[in-house]
Protein backbone atom coordinates (compact mmCIF):
# COMPACT_ATOMS: atom_id res chain seq x y z
CA UNK A 1 0.00 0.00 0.00
CA UNK A 2 1.40 3.39 -1.02
CA UNK A 3 2.08 5.95 1.67
CA UNK A 4 -0.12 9.03 1.19
CA UNK A 5 1.64 12.10 -0.21
CA UNK A 6 1.83 14.93 2.36
CA UNK A 7 -0.34 17.92 1.55
CA UNK A 8 2.09 20.85 1.08
CA UNK A 9 -0.56 23.34 2.19
CA UNK A 10 -0.28 21.86 5.69
CA UNK A 11 3.53 21.59 5.89
CA UNK A 12 4.15 22.05 9.61
CA UNK A 13 6.88 24.60 10.42
CA UNK A 14 9.51 23.53 12.95
CA UNK A 15 8.72 26.39 15.33
CA UNK A 16 5.20 25.05 15.97
CA UNK A 17 6.52 22.48 18.45
CA UNK A 18 7.99 25.28 20.58
CA UNK A 19 4.68 27.16 20.43
CA UNK A 20 2.81 24.06 21.58
CA UNK A 21 5.20 23.54 24.48
CA UNK A 22 4.82 27.16 25.58
CA UNK A 23 1.02 27.04 25.42
CA UNK A 24 0.92 23.72 27.28
CA UNK A 25 3.05 25.23 30.02
CA UNK A 26 0.86 28.32 30.22
CA UNK A 27 -2.36 26.29 30.39
CA UNK A 28 -0.81 24.04 33.02
CA UNK A 29 0.13 27.04 35.15
CA UNK A 30 -3.29 28.66 34.67
CA UNK A 31 -6.07 26.05 34.76
CA UNK A 32 -8.63 28.87 34.86
CA UNK A 33 -8.00 29.74 31.19
CA UNK A 34 -11.09 28.84 29.17
CA UNK A 35 -10.12 29.84 25.62
CA UNK A 36 -7.21 30.80 23.39
CA UNK A 37 -7.29 33.60 20.81
CA UNK A 38 -5.34 32.85 17.63
CA UNK A 39 -4.77 36.28 16.05
CA UNK A 40 -3.06 37.91 13.07
CA UNK A 41 -2.16 41.59 12.61
CA UNK A 42 -3.43 42.96 9.28
CA UNK A 43 -1.99 45.74 7.11
CA UNK A 44 -3.65 48.35 9.36
CA UNK A 45 -2.22 46.71 12.48
CA UNK A 46 -5.66 45.45 13.59
CA UNK A 47 -5.80 42.08 15.36
CA UNK A 48 -8.11 39.56 13.67
CA UNK A 49 -8.52 35.83 14.18
CA UNK A 50 -10.45 33.10 15.97
CA UNK A 51 -11.24 32.18 19.58
CA UNK A 52 -10.73 28.50 20.29
CA UNK A 53 -11.93 26.53 23.33
CA UNK A 54 -9.22 25.29 25.66
CA UNK A 55 -9.91 21.69 24.71
CA UNK A 56 -9.87 22.30 20.96
CA UNK A 57 -6.21 23.17 20.39
CA UNK A 58 -4.78 19.89 19.04
CA UNK A 59 -5.72 20.51 15.41
CA UNK A 60 -4.18 23.99 15.51
CA UNK A 61 -0.74 22.48 16.10
CA UNK A 62 -1.20 19.46 13.83
CA UNK A 63 -2.57 21.09 10.68
CA UNK A 64 -2.70 24.81 11.47
CA UNK A 65 -5.65 27.19 11.45
CA UNK A 66 -7.51 27.72 8.20
CA UNK A 67 -8.42 31.34 7.66
CA UNK A 68 -9.04 33.55 4.59
CA UNK A 69 -5.86 34.96 3.09
CA UNK A 70 -7.72 38.23 2.62
CA UNK A 71 -7.60 38.75 6.39
CA UNK A 72 -4.43 40.83 5.96
CA UNK A 73 -5.99 43.09 3.34
CA UNK A 74 -8.86 44.69 5.24
CA UNK A 75 -9.17 48.46 5.29
CA UNK A 76 -9.37 50.57 8.45
CA UNK A 77 -13.13 49.99 8.73
CA UNK A 78 -12.75 46.21 8.45
CA UNK A 79 -14.05 46.11 4.88
CA UNK A 80 -12.68 43.63 2.34
CA UNK A 81 -11.54 45.88 -0.52
CA UNK A 82 -10.36 43.14 -2.93
CA UNK A 83 -6.90 44.50 -3.91
CA UNK A 84 -5.74 43.03 -7.23
CA UNK A 85 -8.75 40.74 -7.15
CA UNK A 86 -7.57 39.04 -3.95
CA UNK A 87 -10.56 38.32 -1.74
CA UNK A 88 -13.93 38.56 -3.46
CA UNK A 89 -12.32 38.26 -6.89
CA UNK A 90 -10.56 34.92 -6.35
CA UNK A 91 -13.19 33.19 -4.23
CA UNK A 92 -11.58 34.24 -0.94
CA UNK A 93 -9.44 31.11 -0.45
CA UNK A 94 -8.12 30.00 2.92
CA UNK A 95 -4.51 29.86 3.94
CA UNK A 96 -2.87 27.99 6.81
CA UNK A 97 -1.80 29.97 9.88
CA UNK A 98 0.64 28.72 12.52
CA UNK A 99 1.33 30.00 16.06
CA UNK A 100 4.43 32.11 16.79
CA UNK A 101 6.10 30.77 19.98
CA UNK A 102 7.33 34.08 21.46
CA UNK A 103 3.83 35.55 21.48
CA UNK A 104 2.07 32.98 23.68
CA UNK A 105 0.68 34.85 26.68
CA UNK A 106 -2.34 35.39 28.87
CA UNK A 107 -4.86 38.09 27.98
CA UNK A 108 -5.98 40.74 30.46
CA UNK A 109 -9.71 41.31 30.16
CA UNK A 110 -12.91 41.55 32.13
CA UNK A 111 -14.30 38.49 30.35
CA UNK A 112 -13.59 34.78 30.92
CA UNK A 113 -9.86 34.06 31.39
CA UNK A 114 -8.08 33.37 28.12
CA UNK A 115 -4.71 33.25 26.40
CA UNK A 116 -3.60 34.36 22.96
CA UNK A 117 -1.01 33.65 20.27
CA UNK A 118 0.02 35.66 17.26
CA UNK A 119 -0.17 33.61 14.07
CA UNK A 120 1.70 33.66 10.77
CA UNK A 121 0.15 32.62 7.45
CA UNK A 122 2.55 30.33 5.55
CA UNK A 123 2.50 28.39 2.28
CA UNK A 124 3.73 24.83 1.82
CA UNK A 125 7.30 26.05 1.29
CA UNK A 126 7.25 27.92 4.59
CA UNK A 127 7.01 31.36 2.98
CA UNK A 128 4.95 33.99 4.75
CA UNK A 129 1.99 35.53 2.93
CA UNK A 130 3.21 38.59 0.95
CA UNK A 131 0.72 40.87 2.72
CA UNK A 132 1.88 39.88 6.22
CA UNK A 133 3.33 43.00 7.92
CA UNK A 134 5.39 41.07 10.48
CA UNK A 135 7.12 39.17 7.69
CA UNK A 136 8.09 42.47 6.03
CA UNK A 137 9.92 43.50 9.20
CA UNK A 138 11.56 40.07 9.35
CA UNK A 139 12.94 40.54 5.83
CA UNK A 140 14.54 43.84 6.81
CA UNK A 141 16.13 42.22 9.86
CA UNK A 142 17.76 39.59 7.64
CA UNK A 143 19.84 42.40 6.10
CA UNK A 144 21.26 43.27 9.52
CA UNK A 145 21.90 39.64 10.41
CA UNK A 146 23.99 39.28 7.24
CA UNK A 147 26.24 42.06 8.61
CA UNK A 148 26.28 40.52 12.12
CA UNK A 149 24.44 43.59 13.39
CA UNK A 150 21.44 43.64 15.75
CA UNK A 151 18.95 46.53 15.81
CA UNK A 152 17.67 47.48 19.25
CA UNK A 153 14.24 49.11 19.26
CA UNK A 154 11.70 50.59 21.61
CA UNK A 155 8.37 52.12 20.65
CA UNK A 156 6.46 54.91 22.39
CA UNK A 157 2.74 55.21 21.79
CA UNK A 158 0.56 58.28 22.36
CA UNK A 159 -3.21 58.04 22.67
CA UNK A 160 -6.29 59.85 23.92
CA UNK A 161 -8.79 58.73 26.52
CA UNK A 162 -12.20 59.95 25.36
CA UNK A 163 -15.75 59.91 26.67
CA UNK A 164 -17.82 56.92 25.58
CA UNK A 165 -20.50 59.46 24.66
CA UNK A 166 -19.83 61.19 21.33
CA UNK A 167 -20.40 64.78 20.35
CA UNK A 168 -22.09 66.22 17.28
CA UNK A 169 -21.47 64.13 14.16
CA UNK A 170 -19.70 61.44 16.19
CA UNK A 171 -16.85 63.74 17.25
CA UNK A 172 -14.85 62.68 20.32
CA UNK A 173 -15.28 64.43 23.65
CA UNK A 174 -12.56 64.67 26.32
CA UNK A 175 -13.14 62.40 29.31
CA UNK A 176 -14.88 63.39 32.52
CA UNK A 177 -12.34 64.13 35.23
CA UNK A 178 -12.85 61.31 37.77
CA UNK A 179 -11.97 63.66 40.62
CA UNK A 180 -14.10 66.72 39.83
CA UNK A 181 -16.82 65.19 37.64
CA UNK A 182 -16.20 67.93 35.05
CA UNK A 183 -15.13 67.46 31.45
CA UNK A 184 -11.38 67.87 30.87
CA UNK A 185 -10.45 71.05 29.02
CA UNK A 186 -6.91 72.06 29.99
CA UNK A 187 -3.46 71.05 28.73
CA UNK A 188 -1.25 69.55 31.41
CA UNK A 189 1.85 68.03 29.84
CA UNK A 190 3.71 65.77 32.29
CA UNK A 191 1.19 66.72 34.96
CA UNK A 192 1.52 64.39 37.94
CA UNK A 193 -1.96 65.37 39.08
CA UNK A 194 -3.29 63.84 35.85
CA UNK A 195 -1.63 60.55 36.73
CA UNK A 196 -3.19 60.67 40.18
CA UNK A 197 -6.66 61.47 38.86
CA UNK A 198 -6.51 58.68 36.28
CA UNK A 199 -4.82 56.20 38.58
CA UNK A 200 -7.62 53.67 38.06
CA UNK A 201 -6.92 53.51 34.34
CA UNK A 202 -3.15 53.53 34.83
CA UNK A 203 -3.34 50.78 37.46
CA UNK A 204 -5.38 48.64 35.07
CA UNK A 205 -2.88 49.33 32.29
CA UNK A 206 0.01 48.29 34.52
CA UNK A 207 -1.80 45.13 35.60
CA UNK A 208 -2.61 44.26 31.97
CA UNK A 209 1.01 44.78 30.95
CA UNK A 210 2.18 42.44 33.71
CA UNK A 211 -0.37 39.76 32.77
CA UNK A 212 0.54 39.93 29.07
CA UNK A 213 4.30 40.19 29.72
CA UNK A 214 4.60 43.58 28.01
CA UNK A 215 7.62 45.62 29.20
CA UNK A 216 5.83 48.88 29.97
CA UNK A 217 8.48 51.26 31.28
CA UNK A 218 6.72 54.58 31.89
CA UNK A 219 3.50 56.51 31.32
CA UNK A 220 3.01 60.26 31.23
CA UNK A 221 0.29 62.79 30.55
CA UNK A 222 0.74 64.57 27.24
CA UNK A 223 -0.05 67.92 25.68
CA UNK A 224 -3.85 67.84 25.56
CA UNK A 225 -6.83 66.91 27.78
CA UNK A 226 -7.02 63.14 28.16
CA UNK A 227 -3.81 62.53 26.18
CA UNK A 228 -1.21 60.09 27.49
CA UNK A 229 1.94 58.33 26.34
CA UNK A 230 3.04 54.78 27.17
CA UNK A 231 6.67 53.73 26.69
CA UNK A 232 8.01 50.24 26.09
CA UNK A 233 11.50 49.07 27.04
CA UNK A 234 14.16 48.50 24.40
CA UNK A 235 14.39 45.03 22.86
CA UNK A 236 17.26 43.46 20.94
CA UNK A 237 14.67 41.58 18.87
CA UNK A 238 12.85 44.15 16.75
CA UNK A 239 10.06 41.70 15.87
CA UNK A 240 9.26 41.35 19.55
CA UNK A 241 9.44 45.12 20.01
CA UNK A 242 6.75 45.54 17.31
CA UNK A 243 4.68 42.70 18.81
CA UNK A 244 4.76 44.56 22.11
CA UNK A 245 3.40 47.71 20.46
CA UNK A 246 0.53 45.85 18.76
CA UNK A 247 -0.48 44.31 22.07
CA UNK A 248 0.03 47.61 23.91
CA UNK A 249 -2.78 49.04 21.80
CA UNK A 250 -4.89 46.06 22.85
CA UNK A 251 -4.38 46.60 26.58
CA UNK A 252 -4.78 50.40 26.41
CA UNK A 253 -8.24 49.89 24.92
CA UNK A 254 -9.09 47.16 27.44
CA UNK A 255 -7.94 49.25 30.44
CA UNK A 256 -9.91 52.24 29.12
CA UNK A 257 -13.12 50.21 28.77
CA UNK A 258 -12.67 48.80 32.26
CA UNK A 259 -12.63 52.36 33.62
CA UNK A 260 -15.55 53.74 31.63
CA UNK A 261 -13.61 55.39 28.80
CA UNK A 262 -12.75 54.70 25.20
CA UNK A 263 -9.19 55.02 23.91
CA UNK A 264 -8.28 56.21 20.43
CA UNK A 265 -5.08 56.09 18.40
CA UNK A 266 -6.50 58.40 15.73
CA UNK A 267 -3.67 60.65 14.57
CA UNK A 268 -5.62 63.92 14.92
CA UNK A 269 -8.91 63.50 16.81
CA UNK A 270 -9.18 67.21 17.72
CA UNK A 271 -8.41 69.92 15.10
CA UNK A 272 -6.85 72.36 17.56
CA UNK A 273 -5.05 69.88 19.79
CA UNK A 274 -1.82 67.92 19.51
CA UNK A 275 -1.88 64.78 17.41
CA UNK A 276 -0.82 61.35 18.58
CA UNK A 277 2.44 59.80 17.48
CA UNK A 278 4.27 56.49 17.37
CA UNK A 279 7.89 57.30 18.18
CA UNK A 280 10.56 54.73 17.36
CA UNK A 281 13.87 54.61 19.24
CA UNK A 282 16.62 52.63 17.49
CA UNK A 283 20.27 51.78 17.95
CA UNK A 284 22.43 49.00 16.55
CA UNK A 285 24.75 46.50 18.26
CA UNK A 286 27.72 44.83 16.62
CA UNK A 287 28.58 41.16 17.16
CA UNK A 288 30.41 42.06 20.40
CA UNK A 289 27.31 43.80 21.77
CA UNK A 290 28.75 47.28 21.30
CA UNK A 291 26.49 50.16 20.23
CA UNK A 292 27.86 51.30 16.85
CA UNK A 293 26.33 54.76 17.37
CA UNK A 294 28.63 55.39 20.34
CA UNK A 295 32.19 56.55 19.72
CA UNK A 296 32.72 57.98 23.18
CA UNK A 297 31.80 61.53 22.18
CA UNK A 298 28.67 63.58 22.81
CA UNK A 299 28.08 63.90 19.05
CA UNK A 300 28.03 60.16 18.36
CA UNK A 301 29.72 58.13 15.64
CA UNK A 302 29.89 58.38 11.87
CA UNK A 303 27.60 55.33 11.78
CA UNK A 304 24.97 57.33 13.68
CA UNK A 305 25.08 60.12 11.11
CA UNK A 306 24.99 57.68 8.19
CA UNK A 307 21.98 55.93 9.73
CA UNK A 308 20.20 59.28 10.02
CA UNK A 309 21.06 60.07 6.41
CA UNK A 310 19.44 56.84 5.28
CA UNK A 311 16.31 57.52 7.31
CA UNK A 312 16.10 60.93 5.67
CA UNK A 313 16.51 59.38 2.21
CA UNK A 314 13.63 56.90 2.65
CA UNK A 315 11.30 59.23 4.55
CA UNK A 316 9.41 60.61 1.50
CA UNK A 317 8.66 57.12 0.20
CA UNK A 318 7.75 55.86 3.68
CA UNK A 319 5.18 58.54 4.52
CA UNK A 320 2.22 56.37 3.45
CA UNK A 321 3.38 53.80 6.02
CA UNK A 322 3.90 56.41 8.73
CA UNK A 323 0.64 58.26 7.94
CA UNK A 324 -1.92 55.74 6.60
CA UNK A 325 -5.11 57.81 6.27
CA UNK A 326 -6.45 61.22 5.28
CA UNK A 327 -6.68 62.13 8.96
CA UNK A 328 -3.01 61.23 9.51
CA UNK A 329 -1.85 64.26 7.53
CA UNK A 330 -3.76 66.72 9.73
CA UNK A 331 -1.15 65.98 12.40
CA UNK A 332 1.70 67.65 10.48
CA UNK A 333 1.42 71.27 11.59
CA UNK A 334 3.94 73.83 12.88
CA UNK A 335 4.56 73.85 16.65
CA UNK A 336 2.46 70.71 17.18
CA UNK A 337 5.34 68.30 17.94
CA UNK A 338 4.87 66.50 14.61
CA UNK A 339 7.76 66.91 12.14
CA UNK A 340 7.20 68.69 8.83
CA UNK A 341 10.67 68.03 7.40
CA UNK A 342 13.56 65.57 7.38
CA UNK A 343 15.82 67.60 9.66
CA UNK A 344 17.72 65.93 12.47
CA UNK A 345 18.87 67.39 15.73
CA UNK A 346 20.55 66.63 19.02
CA UNK A 347 18.09 66.86 21.90
CA UNK A 348 15.67 68.77 19.64
CA UNK A 349 12.01 67.69 19.53
CA UNK A 350 11.13 69.98 16.64
CA UNK A 351 13.17 67.74 14.30
CA UNK A 352 11.77 64.54 12.82
CA UNK A 353 14.94 62.63 13.68
CA UNK A 354 16.11 63.35 17.20
CA UNK A 355 19.21 62.14 19.02
CA UNK A 356 17.99 62.12 22.64
CA UNK A 357 20.16 63.19 25.54
CA UNK A 358 21.65 60.01 27.01
CA UNK A 359 24.82 58.37 28.23
CA UNK A 360 27.08 57.49 25.30
CA UNK A 361 26.43 53.73 25.47
CA UNK A 362 22.70 54.39 24.97
CA UNK A 363 23.19 56.66 21.93
CA UNK A 364 20.18 56.23 19.64
CA UNK A 365 17.87 57.91 17.15
CA UNK A 366 14.25 58.76 17.91
CA UNK A 367 12.22 58.66 14.68
CA UNK A 368 9.22 60.94 15.40
CA UNK A 369 7.31 60.90 12.09
CA UNK A 370 4.77 58.06 12.40
CA UNK A 371 1.31 58.60 13.85
CA UNK A 372 -0.24 56.35 16.45
CA UNK A 373 -2.52 55.02 13.70
CA UNK A 374 0.43 53.50 11.80
CA UNK A 375 1.14 49.77 11.66
CA UNK A 376 4.04 49.15 14.11
CA UNK A 377 5.59 46.38 11.96
CA UNK A 378 5.62 48.42 8.77
CA UNK A 379 6.72 51.56 10.59
CA UNK A 380 9.69 49.84 12.22
CA UNK A 381 10.51 48.04 8.97
CA UNK A 382 10.67 51.35 7.07
CA UNK A 383 12.76 53.02 9.80
CA UNK A 384 15.25 50.15 9.85
CA UNK A 385 15.36 49.95 6.06
CA UNK A 386 16.44 53.59 5.99
CA UNK A 387 18.97 52.97 8.75
CA UNK A 388 20.50 50.04 6.85
CA UNK A 389 20.57 51.98 3.58
CA UNK A 390 22.40 54.83 5.29
CA UNK A 391 25.04 52.50 6.74
CA UNK A 392 25.59 50.80 3.39
CA UNK A 393 25.79 53.99 1.32
CA UNK A 394 27.34 56.20 4.02
CA UNK A 395 24.73 58.92 3.45
CA UNK A 396 25.54 62.34 4.88
CA UNK A 397 22.56 63.80 6.82
CA UNK A 398 23.85 67.37 6.78
CA UNK A 399 24.37 69.49 9.89
CA UNK A 400 22.06 69.07 12.89
CA UNK A 401 19.18 71.51 13.21
CA UNK A 402 19.40 74.36 15.67
CA UNK A 403 16.35 75.81 17.39
CA UNK A 404 12.75 75.32 16.28
CA UNK A 405 12.57 73.90 12.74
CA UNK A 406 8.89 72.89 12.89
CA UNK A 407 7.93 75.85 10.67
CA UNK A 408 10.13 74.77 7.77
CA UNK A 409 8.11 72.30 5.65
CA UNK A 410 10.10 69.99 3.38
CA UNK A 411 8.71 70.03 -0.15
CA UNK A 412 10.11 66.54 -0.76
CA UNK A 413 7.69 65.10 1.78
CA UNK A 414 4.15 64.25 0.62
CA UNK A 415 1.48 65.73 2.89
CA UNK A 416 -1.55 63.96 1.43
CA UNK A 417 -2.33 60.28 1.23
CA UNK A 418 -2.63 60.28 -2.56
CA UNK A 419 0.82 61.83 -2.99
CA UNK A 420 2.31 59.56 -0.31
CA UNK A 421 1.03 56.40 -2.02
CA UNK A 422 2.58 57.54 -5.29
CA UNK A 423 5.93 58.08 -3.58
CA UNK A 424 5.66 54.72 -1.79
CA UNK A 425 5.21 52.85 -5.05
CA UNK A 426 7.99 54.82 -6.75
CA UNK A 427 10.55 54.17 -3.98
CA UNK A 428 12.12 50.92 -5.21
CA UNK A 429 14.38 50.61 -2.17
CA UNK A 430 11.39 50.07 0.12
CA UNK A 431 10.13 47.26 -2.08
CA UNK A 432 13.60 45.77 -2.07
CA UNK A 433 13.76 45.80 1.74
CA UNK A 434 10.16 45.06 2.78
CA UNK A 435 9.08 43.07 -0.28
CA UNK A 436 7.63 44.49 -3.47
CA UNK A 437 4.40 42.49 -3.11
CA UNK A 438 3.96 43.75 0.45
CA UNK A 439 4.28 47.34 -0.72
CA UNK A 440 1.89 46.71 -3.61
CA UNK A 441 -0.77 45.12 -1.41
CA UNK A 442 -0.48 47.89 1.17
CA UNK A 443 -0.65 50.69 -1.39
CA UNK A 444 -3.62 49.20 -3.23
CA UNK A 445 -5.52 48.44 -0.02
CA UNK A 446 -5.01 52.00 1.21
CA UNK A 447 -5.87 53.49 -2.18
CA UNK A 448 -9.15 51.55 -2.31
CA UNK A 449 -9.91 52.54 1.30
CA UNK A 450 -9.34 56.19 0.42
CA UNK A 451 -11.56 55.95 -2.67
CA UNK A 452 -14.38 54.52 -0.54
CA UNK A 453 -13.89 57.30 2.00
CA UNK A 454 -14.06 60.03 -0.64
CA UNK A 455 -17.52 58.86 -1.68
CA UNK A 456 -18.89 59.76 1.76
CA UNK A 457 -20.57 63.17 1.93
CA UNK A 458 -19.68 64.84 5.23
CA UNK A 459 -22.00 67.02 7.33
CA UNK A 460 -19.69 69.96 6.56
CA UNK A 461 -20.36 69.58 2.83
CA UNK A 462 -24.10 69.87 3.43
CA UNK A 463 -23.55 72.86 5.76
CA UNK A 464 -21.32 74.66 3.25
CA UNK A 465 -22.70 73.72 -0.15
CA UNK A 466 -26.32 72.57 0.10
Amino acid sequence: MNKPTPNPAFARPQFVEDAKARLDALLGAHPEIEAVDAVLADLCGTLRGKRLPRGGMAQLFDSGMQIPQSIYMMDASGEMVNPFGRGIGDGDPDGTAWPIPETVARVWSEGPPRAQMLMTLRDGEGRAHPAEPRAALSRVLERFAALKLTPVAALELEFYLIDRVRGEGGAPLPPIDPASGKRESQNSVYGMDDLDRYRGFLAALGEAAAVQALPLSATSSEYAPGQFEANLRHQDNALIAADHCVFLKQIVKAAARANGYDATFMAKPYPGRAGTGLHVHVSVLDERGRNIFDDGTAAGSEALRHAIGGMQALMPGSMALFAPSLNSYRRFQPDMFAPVNRRWGINNRSAGLRVPMSVEAARRVEHRVAGADANPYLTLAAVLAGLHLGLMKKIDPGPPAQGNVSREPDLALPFSLEAALEKLEAETALGDYLGSETIAFYAETKRLEHQRFQKIISPAEYAWYL
